[in-house]
């Protein structure tokens, strides 16, 4: 990385400045601040609405085959600053740096498919009732606003980006105050990629400062928001005033079931990968897990020791497995519902304590608990942290019941080896992605979204180009 300095993306300009008061980052491994970013106010959005205007313009009117040829050169872009963007994420977030270059490589394969995409937007044609023919054209939805967290600083700006840009939308990208120099890479990317200026623009700074003045422009006519479903709610609202279209992926509580026919042990090594992946602030991550009663032992066995067999320490270290949470207010959230459970009868298997010797930094040790009853308020409060809540059943229709009792539908999981069981999981777990015997649901040429408070709209696959697009009509008679 030649430089560590977050920059705003405006008009085609970086600069290192804006109006409102710079924000420092601090690093999750050892609570010092890593560097300060530039911060905008409502006069550098309303600047950058006017040069999204001009640049919708021209943008709209560009071939789409022209649109995936600089789609390839920023993910080309992307691969030669993979180093870098890793580097950056793994300080910003402390997730460990062997496994951040992960996360630009999935980044690469959205500006790869959605180049592909920007070249198969065909309308269609329909011989008309009335004489003469019905034609649909694609049309882009025109400037859009891109709102991020800071758990996938990579990939979540970016399935945002590729599928805009693949639909001729000029955007506004605001992201975590968290991830500032990880976002300045990606929008270098853009531009030495060959995205026109005032096509990509970076906002950083505080949601309060920036959010309202994009939600109260007319001109922007959609909004994607990756967040909390209570933001979801505050900015659909405030989308209403003027008809904005919405795409959302918001909260999850992801559950999995666990037959007594599946390979249990693999299972529960695969459970505990993606529980602590991330120190388990993701998304999609295993959140609640219903076991068969009659192998819940192994199971417990197996997660205790590859939860004991995680490495715990500062992101830049080569042999770090599992990293700090990135807030100190996601550490004591997770604390308080670890003994909230202990206190309704839930017993520690492993964890569940800060480290010895780690009196830097926002660390907890990777925890599993057992026996955890419905009402422990993990159950349902998604803990976005390194805790295993394991509780058992011994009817699959009732633990499928249970899996469903929350308001969230993200993703949901369950193992077996019976087909016909693996059928009854997919068509009665309730979530707008479902593993059966696998955690791998999120994919470029798939779609990626929940239902109900997980949100609306899917990213990724033939689906997401539509969220950026209208479809204009045209009854077209013989002259």
């Amino acid at each position: 990385m030649t430089e560590t300095q977050p920059k705003l993306l405006i008009g085609g300009e970086f600069r290192r400045k804006g109006n409102g008061a710079p924000i420092p980052v601090v690093n999750p491994c050892t609570g010092e601040t890593l560097w300060e970013q530039p911060a905008c106010d409502a006069d550098d959005v309303a600047e950058a609405l006017a040069h999204a205007r001009a640049a919708q313009k021209k943008w709209s009117t560009v071939h789409g085959w022209d649109r995936g040829r600089i789609l390839r050169a920023v993910a080309a872009e992307m691969r030669a600053r993979t180093d870098a963007i890793a580097r950056a994420l793994s300080l910003e977030i402390g997730r460990p740096i062997a496994q951040a270059a992960g996360e630009v490589g999935a980044a690469i394969e959205q500006f790869e498919w959605f180049a592909g995409e920007a070249e198969r937007l065909f309308g269609d044609t329909i011989p008309s009732r009335q004489g003469g023919r019905l034609l649909t054209e694609p049309e882009p939805v025109g400037i859009c606003a891109a709102f991020t967290a800071w758990n996938f600083p990579v990939n979540l700006p970016v399935r945002k980006i590729a599928p805009a840009l693949a639909a001729g939308c000029a955007i506004l990208v605001r992201p975590s105050e968290q991830v500032p120099l990880t976002s300045t890479l990606i929008a270098e990317a853009c531009v030495a990629g060959g995205v026109p200026a005032g096509v990509v623009q970076l906002l950083l700074g505080r949601a309060e400062d920036i959010s309202p003045a994009i939600m109260a422009a007319d001109e922007v006519r959609k909004i994607s928001l990756t967040g909390s479903t209570r933001v979801g709610q505050m900015l659909m609202a405030e989308a209403a005033k003027t008809m904005k279209r919405c795409s959302m992926e918001l909260g999850g509580h992801s559950p999995v079931v666990v037959c007594a026919d599946a390979d249990v042990e693999a299972a529960a090594t695969q459970c505990a990968a993606f529980k602590f992946r991330n120190a388990g602030q993701v998304c999609i991550a295993p959140n609640r897990f219903y076991v068969e009663e009659s192998v819940a032992d192994r199971f417990l066995a197996k997660m205790k020791a590859e939860a004991e067999a995680l490495v715990l320490g500062d992101s830049q270290v080569a042999g770090t497995t599992m990293g700090p949470l990135t807030l100190a207010s996601g550490r004591d959230k997770v604390e308080r519902l670890i003994a909230d459970a202990q206190d309704r009868g839930a017993r520690l298997v492993t964890g569940g304590r800060r480290p010895e010797g780690r009196n830097a930094g926002f660390f907890l040790e990777p925890t599993v608990l057992a026996d955890v009853p419905d009402e422990a308020a993990i159950m349902a409060e998604e803990p976005f942290g390194p805790v295993a809540p394991v509780a058992t059943f011994r009817d699959m229709d009732d633990a499928i019941v249970r899996a469903n009792s929350t308001p969230y539908g993200l993703a949901a999981y369950g193992f077996t080896g019976s087909h016909a069981k693996a059928e009854a999981l997919s068509r009665g777990l309730h979530a707008g992605m479902v593993g059966v015997n696998t955690f791998m649901v999120a994919h470029a040429e798939a779609p990626f979204g929940g239902v109900d408070h997980s949100g609306t709209g899917r990213e990724g696959g033939r689906e997401a180009i539509r969220d950026y697009q209208n479809t204009k009509l045209t009854h077209m008679m013989a002259v």
